[in-house]
């Protein structure tokens, strides 16, 4: 077997601009909804229940793309001193099966699911946005502020997080136009764009909060709920909670589904294995390995 190439974090961040994985993403997202180069079975996890953690392992196979890999990703939220989540990449010839290349899974978790964002909001906010709040302050929360602002100009962006510190961290690293928020409600308020990106256990936002014709990417999954929205507002309305699936954002980009830019919509994203293929891909093409 061919020596198995190990690619770290750092090399990864160097790599992996959202200049080229943003196109790269929309065209996998497409490619996958059209049913017909794209394996991807549904993710296999192990629960650990003493920790409240799981295992999960996401595989696919792009006939389009060349790629065949797996990402194994772990979850443990009792986590004090190191991060919650773990993972890596491992990239197999899809020719003869050899592994190619081992890649830290954490920087492009947090890339593609960002560039994933972008590109749903691109498809979907309605008209020239120039308000964004993002609900949490951590990795997910920087990273979407990075791949939107590839996309778009803010005139604003706001920063709610469960502990405050958090999200005026944050807004004095963004700095111009960048503002930390005590109240959800006061985060968005009047937004284009909101991101939910927190890891607060409890639902957060209401959306009786949110404009019409806003956009929502729900881009980070609770544990415990499974979603940021309050519940109160499915007792009070059940008008998201009840709400049919629409499309899948490939759909979208092929033009068989209509965007319906005028609605207030939310894009689900818990993350797809081909959208860390196709950014492993990038990266080790740019590292030659063959």
């Amino acid at each position: 077997m061919d020596t198995l190439v190990i690619v770290s974090s750092e090399k990864v961040t160097d790599i992996l601009d959202y200049t080229i994985l943003i196109p790269a993403i929309e065209k996998s997202l497409a490619e996958f909804s059209k049913r017909t180069g794209v394996i991807q079975p549904v993710r296999n996890v192990v629960l650990i229940p003493e920790s409240e953690g799981f295992l999960g392992c996401m595989p696919v196979y792009s006939r389009e793309d060349d790629i065949l890999a797996t990402k194994i990703v772990s979850f443990f939220p009792q986590n004090k001193d190191v991060s919650t989540h773990h993972a890596v990449i491992l990239v197999f010839c899809a020719h003869t099966g050899i592994p190619k290349a081992l890649l830290d899974g954490d920087v492009i978790t947090a890339k593609r699911t960002a560039a994933t964002s972008a590109v749903a909001t691109k498809y979907l906010v309605n008209g020239k946005p120039d308000v964004l709040a993002l609900l949490g302050s951590g990795v997910q929360a920087r990273s979407h502020v990075a791949a939107l602002c590839e996309l778009f100009t803010f005139k604003e962006i706001r920063i709610w997080n469960h502990r405050f510190d958090g999200a005026v961290k944050l807004a004095k690293e963004i700095g111009l136009n960048c503002a930390a928020c005590r109240d959800v409600s006061e985060a968005v308020k009047n937004a284009d764009v909101i991101v939910t990106v927190t890891s607060a256990k409890d639902p957060v936002l209401r959306l009786d909060w949110v404009k019409p014709g806003a956009h929502i990417n729900e881009s980070l999954f609770n544990f415990n709920n499974g979603s940021a929205f309050s519940k109160d507002y499915e007792c009070s309305s059940g008008s998201f909670f009840s709400a049919e699936i629409y499309a899948e954002i490939g759909e979208v980009i092929l033009g068989t589904r209509e965007a319906m830019r005028e609605k207030t919509t939310v894009f689900k994203s818990l993350g797809m294995a081909i959208e860390d293929g196709i950014a492993a891909k990038l990266v080790i093409n740019k590292l030659g390995i063959e």
